[in-house]
């Protein structure tokens, strides 16, 4: 074991790699990372890990291209530093020689054990420090699709240029969040039978260099940041000041970040008695997903609101597995169809045998259906033969900052 320790210590370090990126030109960097390799130590223990870590770096050196050098970066990931210029298809070569020779190699655990190591290579070409980051980018792209394989940094490919704009939102959400640049936007809800605006969808939106950004953009940043709270926050105090001169009923989108935190009562009673608006009038929006949280604590906190007389319902059903009883247990007073089923309502059988069905069971369990994503005449009027009693879509109207 002191031999294996040893071949270890004497492979240069990161911090080594570090210093020489500093003060690199334009090099060649493979990371080249042990896939899964906490299932070696959890399932041999470390010593064996240890002996594994010990032969790739023996490997490593007897197959690396002559005058490159390896450095241990982590615990299980090295990186091959090639300071010649080489075109992509000798890049690719050096990595597919590694990659065939590990598939092709066992490592010696013991009389009983043998054991073949995968690989995940990622690779940068590029001045100093950028390499680092890079070729960790490349390899998180690679991972999304497949294992033992190796990827060159693209800058152009969708994983990358989706990695960059949520870097982007994770920082713009935190600027709208301090300078308070959460912006409420409202869609109108149709009454069916009377064909009149009777309910408003408060929306959340960003504004970004003169552009409204919709959530689909940023709230996962949100997310990532623990901001969606704040969100939340934001589109509440706005919506409630919007709609404190009317009568209409409006809902809006909670989280289950939101019931985590378990600080929505206070803040919606807050607002209710701030600009007198009775409870009955606000509906809080959740996605079905949420029925997968701590069940008893989401319960607890929903009923106390209706105590209140908060109404509760249910965004997207359909769109998920959803668990049936216990939504049915939440006792929401509206449920929203995903929209994917009232876009092909005309056209797809399927579509309707499910909005069928689920029409079946709200009428059972007295719960008014909200059909989303109603965006013709035509559409309007197959969801008014289907007894639904609200629609909401661009047909009636887009979301926007005023209420009519």
């Amino acid at each position: 074991m002191e031999m294996l320790v040893e071949t270890l210590s004497h492979l240069p370090s990161n911090r080594e790699l570090i210093e020489r990126l500093k003060t690199s030109k334009k090099v060649n960097y493979f990371l080249i990372n042990i896939d899964n390799f906490s299932n070696i130590n959890n399932a041999y223990g470390y010593e064996s890990g240890d002996i594994v870590l010990s032969d790739v770096v023996k490997f490593l050196n007897m197959i690396k291209p002559q005058n490159s050098k390896i450095y241990r970066f982590t615990s299980d990931k090295f990186v091959l530093l090639d300071d010649r210029d080489l075109e992509e298809d000798e890049l690719n070569k050096i990595a597919e020689l590694i990659l065939s020779f590990f598939s092709q190699t066992e490592i010696y655990i013991n009389d009983e054990i043998y054991i073949k190591v995968s690989l995940s290579i990622g690779i940068s070409v590029d001045e100093g420090l950028d390499n680092i980051t890079q070729a960790e980018m490349a390899i998180k792209d690679l991972r999304s699709s497949k294992r033992n394989h190796y990827a060159i940094y693209n800058s152009s490919s969708l994983f990358i240029k989706k990695a960059k704009q949520n870097i982007y939102w994770i920082q713009k959400i935190k600027e709208a969040v301090d300078n308070e640049e959460i912006i409420a936007y409202y869609q109108p809800i149709i009454d069916n039978k009377s064909e009149k605006i009777t309910k408003y969808e408060c929306l959340a939106r960003i504004s970004d260099e003169d552009e409204i950004i919709s959530p689909f953009v940023f709230l996962e940043a949100a997310k990532v940041t623990g901001n969606l709270p704040y969100v939340t926050r934001s589109i509440i105090s706005q919506s409630f000041a919007k709609f404190s001169g009317t009568d209409y009923e409006f809902s809006i989108n909670i989280t289950g970040e939101d019931l985590v935190l378990d600080y929505l009562e206070t803040v919606l009673m807050k607002n209710s008695l701030k600009y007198g608006i009775d409870p009955s009038r606000v509906v809080l929006e959740m996605l079905e997903d949420i029925t997968t949280l701590e069940y008893s604590t989401m319960l607890k906190q929903l009923n106390s609101l209706r105590q209140k007389g908060f109404k509760v319902s249910i965004d997207d059903f359909g769109a998920e597995s959803s668990n049936l009883s216990r939504l049915l247990e939440i006792e929401p007073d509206y449920l929203k169809i995903d929209g994917v089923f009232i876009k092909n309502i005309l056209s797809d059988k399927k579509s309707q045998i499910i909005v069928e069905a689920i029409i079946m069971m709200c009428k059972n369990s007295k719960i008014e259906i909200i059909a989303e994503y109603v965006h013709s005449k035509e559409v309007f009027e197959k969801i008014k033969e289907f007894g639904i009693e609200f629609s909401q879509g661009y047909y009636f109207g887009e979301p926007s900052p005023n209420i009519k």
